[in-house]
């Protein structure tokens, strides 16, 4: 007799083959269908709100893997608090302005063209080519199994958007935030605009340095003796000499003069052993001094008839250098300063591609980094060259051309850090308030802003927000108020920020308006635009406060750590500056992607993952699950190798849910559910195993800890299933009779592990749960997994007492296993199926051994077990007091189950065991 068909062999239509790159689209486009977006909102209508609002991706180019660690992050999170009973609307967005658009607009419309153009016609293709890419962007998100409001996602370019924002500026003026002053800025002469801190990136270099010397001209009593004097200053940019109007010295440093050759050379003392080679110094010292009885002392310009004083700074240092700083107040942030408190002009004679002007007649036209080799030569010329040499050091380029940048002074717009009330205190005691994932991001933005200069927030660009100042064509002087924001945010409404540069000055003014200085009423407007980053800063304002769904209150940002001087920043900045608070409870922060060697990815090394293959070969899940693998608070690497690493989880994670379905093909949990109360002990140990399973995922996922998610459920399908439960299960499911009570008493837990796995594993492996969702009984169940809840705790599955017996049952095991592994290689059995095992143990766990024997006998999967307290056994070594002998079990092998037992109990069956004849019968 063919004993196969008489087994309850599993069935199931789930495939074994994922095929994820065809079935991922057929289950997007029934969400489609579903509308299930809209649908998951409205059925947590009324529930508690939780709004993770959407950091806006570039409208620039297809998206990238950070985009894809960033996006799946953020679905997790919102698709776990949708499950948990939280209504968690997502709203995508988009950042659409700024000069990488225009630069690709440049580039295909040639500069001299697109300058010759009118703003309104640039304008125009910027807004169709950022489009273009929001577009191409939204499908790749969607490609993921990002859910999200799609149809209707934010945009900084949206007319109402761009209203709002002026807005948010008029109310930043009636705080006194706003000022228009001189003052240098970063600014990159390739681009030709200002730029924000956030914007530049440092990379190594080697620049020029020089040591130059500045004859004094009255020098103090304290160096008379030593004759004529020339203080030496240090510096690796040559170009900024022409605008040196001071020499800083550290008021506390002592400062020696010591002959070299003919010269008599004034430096710091702390640095004179490391100079004595460099610039030939030869002791002893002739002179020493105080800094600060230098302060106000004149020295010689090298090359200009220009005397400059000696100035007092706490920035000068000693580590480098000759512990003496030349000073051009045009050409740096602290130099600024110094020059403030000095009362020095802010002399800046370079343009704004970067060249000298007319200013500087000896290198007029030419670009500063390109006449540094001249002027080194001319400082030769001239006798003020003391020593040269290379020198490597870190230096900011710009982020988006790569170019070198430079620090300019010119007339920008600027938010004053200590207007308004004083915003930088406000802001660092926000920053207390709000809660940092990793901890560490506190540190790093309370360093930033602590120190960070004026927010410089005008550009010199065309596509962007226009800052609303006009001028008064009599006097020149500007006109700035929340009226005149209020006046044009009611014009953008309609027509678009198009709208200031496409109508004449005197109708962007609101009726009635004049110059306060002079009473004119002719007005001419600002053609800069605002910092890209006050834009996406101030999505707090025009999209949550906004957004009716939104409810007016973010609780978490995330973004990459380096949004901690970008977004995170901007929307902290404007947000305290106009209403008093952060713009958020939390803000969480994922580190950036590294290839497998922990490289930066670059496309000239070769080493970049694009997500749209990995989608096309292996499917978007490969990504998803990659994300929550690793602690993505770090640096997370990605390779082929890792990605295929992840295949092999994910094949065990699939084919555990695809046993479970296998064997419930003939379940009805209705009518063949077992109660709790009549499971075996194994079935109760299983359920308390999922519970404690469902718990420890609701935590990570609360603490955001999805890494803990993924090992989780390996570990329990890996572990906990496979290789214990439904292992051991697999001969009563199977070769019992269909409705055993053992059987049903299995399929109870199986269901209910299958019900809690699909669900937990839902925001995560997104395509996969609602496959599986979709093979579910459809008895009282929603269309989507994504409607239904996070699986309860379920208290009542915890059986404490019950887990520690088989925690010491499963070390038994262990000690069986490493017997049966032994004798195998001995040739006394070949599988457990066909061996007895012969325990001896005294005491607590002999008596455990006793009262739990036919449970042991199913873990370790066993022909026969005996226990005997006198039997001659080897010791373990897995376990102490425990012996084990392992000897085949008598009895022959059941033709249907396949173990070793006594046959020929029915003589209609002779070859099969009691259990499986009395099945048959």
């Amino acid at each position: 007799m063919d004993y196969k068909s008489t087994l309850n062999l599993p069935r199931t239509d789930f495939p074994m083959r994922a095929n994820l790159p065809q079935r991922e689209p057929e289950i997007l486009a029934r969400w489609d269908e579903l509308q299930l977006y809209r649908c998951m909102q409205e059925a947590r209508a009324g529930k508690p709100r939780f709004v993770l609002h959407d950091g806006p991706p570039y409208a620039n180019g297809h998206i990238h893997i950070g985009h894809t660690l960033n996006k799946v992050l953020k679905d997790v999170i919102v698709k776990y608090r949708t499950m948990a009973g939280w209504q968690a609307p997502y709203v995508p967005g988009w950042d659409c302005h700024g000069l990488p658009i225009e630069l690709q607009v440049e580039k295909e419309l040639g500069r001299a063209k697109k300058e010759a153009m009118p703003k309104v016609e640039v304008r125009k293709r910027c807004r169709a080519y950022a489009e273009k890419f929001v577009g191409v962007q939204r499908q790749e998100f969607k490609r993921l199994g990002v859910l999200g409001d799609w149809e209707r996602p934010y945009l900084t370019m949206d007319f109402a958007y761009e209203a709002e924002e002026v807005r948010v500026l008029g109310r930043c003026i009636d705080k006194g935030l706003l000022y228009r002053g001189k003052k240098p800025v970063l600014w990159c002469p390739s681009c030709a605009t200002a730029l924000a801190e956030a914007e530049v990136e440092y990379e190594d270099v080697e620049s020029p340095s020089v040591f130059v010397a500045y004859r004094l001209v009255d020098p103090p009593p304290a160096l008379a003796a030593a004759g004529e004097v020339s203080a030496v200053i240090w510096t690796t940019t040559p170009w900024t000499l022409p605008a040196s109007l001071a020499v800083a010295v550290h008021p506390a440093h002592e400062y020696v003069v010591l002959r070299a050759g003919s010269r008599a050379l004034l430096v710091a003392a702390a640095l004179a052993p490391a100079l004595a080679e460099t610039l030939g110094l030869e002791p002893p010292a002739l002179a020493r001094v105080k800094g600060r009885d230098l302060e106000g002392r004149r020295a010689r310009h090298p090359w200009i008839e220009r005397e400059v004083p000696i100035v007092l700074a706490d920035y000068v240092t000693v580590e480098s250098g000759t512990g003496l700083v030349h000073t051009a107040p045009g050409h740096g942030q602290e130099d600024y300063q110094t020059g403030q408190k000095y009362g020095l002009d802010v002399l800046a004679p370079v343009d704004a591609r970067g060249r000298f002007t007319d200013a500087v007649p000896e290198w007029a036209g030419q670009q500063v980094f390109a006449a540094n080799p001249a002027i080194v030569e001319h400082l030769r010329a001239v006798g003020a060259l003391v020593g040269a040499r290379r020198f490597g050091h870190s230096y900011p380029h710009c982020w988006r051309c790569k170019s070198p940048v430079i620090f300019r002074a010119t007339e920008q717009w600027f938010i004053g850090m200590e207007r308004g009330g004083g915003l930088r205190a406000a802001a660092l005691r926000e920053i207390d308030r709000v809660t940092w994932v990793p901890q560490w991001g506190r540190e790093r933005i309370v360093g930033m802003i602590a120190t960070r200069p004026d927010w410089c927030v005008s550009r010199q660009r065309d596509w962007g927000v226009p800052i609303v100042a006009l001028f008064c064509e009599g006097c020149g002087e500007p006109l700035v108020s929340s009226a005149l924001c209020e006046h044009v945010a009611a014009i953008f409404e309609r027509e678009g920020a198009d709208a200031w540069f496409a109508r004449e000055p005197d109708e962007l003014a609101p009726p009635g308006s004049s110059c306060a200085a002079c009473g004119g009423t002719r007005f001419r407007r600002e053609t800069d635009i605002l910092d890209v980053w006050f834009d996406s800063g101030v999505s707090w304002a025009a999209v949550v406060n906004q957004r009716p769904e939104l409810g007016g209150h973010a609780d978490l940002y995330l973004e990459g750590s380096d949004q901690h001087r970008g977004w995170f920043h901007s929307a902290l900045l404007t947000s305290v500056a106009v209403t008093g608070a952060a713009p958020y409870d939390t803000v969480l922060t994922h580190g950036f992607t590294l290839d497998g060697a922990g490289r930066k990815m670059s496309k000239s090394l070769g080493n970049t993952i694009e997500p749209q293959e990995v989608i096309k070969k292996q499917g978007a899940e490969l990504l998803r699950l990659w994300v929550a693998a690793e602690d993505y608070r770090e640096d997370q690497r990605v390779s082929d190798e890792i990605l295929g690493q992840q295949v092999d989880t994910y094949r065990r994670l699939r084919n555990t849910a695809r046993f479970l379905l296998s064997n419930l093909f003939d379940f009805d949990a209705a009518r063949d559910a077992v109660p709790y109360e009549r499971l075996p002990s194994l079935e109760r140990w299983a359920l308390h195993r999922t519970a404690q399973l469902v718990q420890r995922v609701r935590d990570a996922y609360e603490r955001y800890e999805f890494h803990v998610v993924y090992h989780a459920l390996n570990n329990f399908c890996s572990v906990d299933l496979s290789a214990l439960y439904l292992d051991v299960r697999k001969d009563a499911l199977y070769c019992e009779r269909a409705d055993a009570p053992v059987r049903r008493a299995a399929q109870t837990v199986l269901a209910e592990i299958l019900d809690a796995l699909v669900r937990v594993m839902a925001p995560i492996l997104s395509f996969t749960a609602e496959e599986i969702w979709g093979h579910l009984p459809a008895a009282n169940r929603p269309p989507s997994v994504f409607l239904a809840d996070f699986p309860a705790d379920r208290p009542e599955w915890t059986a404490k007492a019950l887990a520690a017996e088989y925690d010491r049952l499963l070390q038994v095991r262990a000690a069986v296993t490493k017997a049966l592994e032994d004798a195998r290689r001995e040739g006394t059995v070949k599988q457990a199926t066909e061996a007895r095992a012969v325990l001896r143990a005294a005491g607590e766990l002999d008596a455990l051994l006793r009262a739990r024997s036919a449970e042991l006998l199913e873990l370790c999967m066993l022909a026969d077990l005996v226990i005997d307290p006198t039997a001659a056994t080897a010791p373990s070594p897995v376990l102490d007091g425990l012996g084990v002998r392992i000897e085949p079990a008598p009895g022959e092998k059941c033709a249907r189950c396949w173990i070793v037992r006594p046959l020929g109990a029915d003589a209609a069956h002779p070859s099969l065991c009691e259990r499986c004849s009395g099945v048959l019968a």
